[in-house]
């Protein structure tokens, strides 16, 4: 794990833009594609918006990066919260993503159906291949869950390289998720976290003892790849090392 601390949130969003840029470029040259799980939320919406810019949208092979979602909520992908309509209005429409290149969670479904269909999906595109993405892009709430792996949930304990179904009991709403073991599985996995409310919950995470029921983003920890978190100092203020 490498932490990566810088001091203000423009800061932070640069160095993962370019972070993504480098991997982009390897990956392509090693084998012509570049996979990526994206994240929801305020927090990349503007690392996208930034990638899409024109500082950045003329560094990256689009042709060969291939999009997934590491979560989604159970609403239409044209409803306000959509993960898939941020990732497209800030993303895939401003650089022109043909739509075989995105591959979202079909949402019309059931959920239990909605994440059966997405594993299959995960599954038919890496053929025969391991199921590894390049990169695996996370947030952090202030609850320490990450993708929509939430605290007490039985997601949890699910140890499958695959989509799940998430009930919260207290939205009383249903999510769509990556698994931790399919996030692990992951060749390279960076966290975007800034701001001053997040700095507990990054105590939680990096610091305290282990208690995935708590704080379930302990669970991400890469089986061969490597785990980077993009923080700035209000972040990371709650740190002791």
């Amino acid at each position: 794990m490498k932490l990566n601390v810088f001091n203000t949130a423009d800061e932070v969003l640069l160095n993962l833009a370019n972070y993504f840029v480098t991997l982009a470029e390897q990956s392509i040259a090693a084998n012509d594609k570049f996979t990526v799980a994206l994240s929801g939320g305020s927090s990349p919406k503007k690392l996208y918006e930034l990638l899409a810019s024109d500082a950045f949208k003329g560094k990256v092979d689009w042709e060969k990066v291939y999009f997934f979602f590491g979560d989604e909520r159970n609403v239409p992908q044209d409803d306000k919260d959509s993960n898939y309509l941020m990732a497209k209005t800030a993303l895939f429409a401003p650089l022109e993503i043909d739509d075989s290149n995105i591959f979202a969670v079909e949402t019309s479904l059931s959920p239990a159906e909605a994440a059966a269909e997405y594993t299959k999906a995960i599954t038919l595109f890496f053929d025969e291949e391991d199921i590894a993405f390049d990169l695996v892009l996370l947030g952090l709430g202030d609850n320490s869950h990450t993708a929509s792996l939430f605290p007490f949930t039985t997601v949890l304990h699910d140890d499958s390289a695959s989509v799940k179904e998430v009930f919260l009991e207290d939205q009383q709403v249903y999510r769509i998720t990556f698994t931790a073991r399919l996030i692990n599985q992951a060749h390279h996995i960076a966290f975007l976290v800034y701001g001053a409310g997040k700095a507990i919950a990054v105590h939680h995470v990096l610091e305290d003892g282990r208690n995935i029921e708590l704080y379930p983003a302990q669970l991400i920890a890469p089986i061969n790849g490597d785990v980077q978190w993009f923080l700035d100092i209000a972040a990371a203020a709650d740190l002791k090392q």
